[in-house]
């Protein structure tokens, strides 16, 4: 894993300098890429989405939303923006602060209420706090707009790996020794207890948050480039 990580962050740089130039907003963006990476590997291996990470990385933005407004920010949608200029007293950099404030509590509340709703119908945990914790890092950093598309985009991603990956568990047998064991016990039938175990199989949903948050900033706007031409 170390010489791939190695590379796409030397290919993280190369695109941010080829997207932004030698600028401010450049480095924003290469804290921003760096950032994700971290939590995006620690979530892979350990399953885990560091404090020290995550909320420096919200106090990251904040901080760079009072001087370089977030490239997708609701702020600039025309009926918010034309709600702001009807104060003209309010000074321009608060437009950054806020929509970063809203990016964060939005990202935020969506998994978390996700996560509350998920432990009510299952009846246990879903998702860590950690991933709550990572969409106000996003947030903060992308804005409202932003914060939405990483949440459809990385969970549509999850759940599309999840199911691929969820069915090739029960082809290959995963676990397959102790379903049969189970089996043996009396405590279910050979081919349902393989399921079970199977779908059990945790993702790491801050992975595909990560993954989906530096498609935002470096592919979407391509993307959505190539749509309009």
């Amino acid at each position: 894993m170390y010489p791939v990580i190695e590379l796409v962050t030397g290919l993280l740089f190369l695109l941010t300098y080829y997207e932004f130039g030698l600028t401010v907003t450049a480095f924003k963006w290469l804290l921003f890429a760096c950032l994700i990476l971290i939590l995006i590997v620690t979530d892979i291996l350990y399953r885990l989405l560091p404090d020290a990470i995550t909320w420096t990385g919200f106090g990251m933005g904040l901080a760079f939303a009072t001087k370089i407004y977030p490239p997708y920010s609701s702020i600039s949608d025309p009926l918010l923006l034309m709600r702001f200029r009807s104060f003209p007293r309010i000074p321009p950099v608060v437009f950054g602060v806020v929509d970063a404030l809203l990016g964060a509590a939005v990202g935020a509340f969506f998994l978390w209420a996700a996560a509350m709703l998920y432990k009510l119908v299952r009846g246990r945990e879903g998702m860590g706090m950690g991933d709550v914790k990572m969409m106000a890092l996003v947030g903060a950093f992308l804005g409202v707009r932003g914060a939405f598309l990483t949440i459809l985009f990385g969970t549509l991603l999850g759940s599309i790996i999840g199911i691929v990956l969820i069915f090739s568990l029960y082809l290959v047998g995963w676990k397959g020794k102790l379903a049969e064991r189970a089996h043996r016990r009396g405590l279910g039938k050979l081919n349902v207890l393989r399921w079970t175990l199977a779908s059990q199989y945790h993702l790491p949903l801050g992975t595909f948050l990560g993954i989906a948050a530096l498609f935002v900033v470096y592919g979407f706007p391509y993307v959505m480039g190539r749509i309009l031409v």
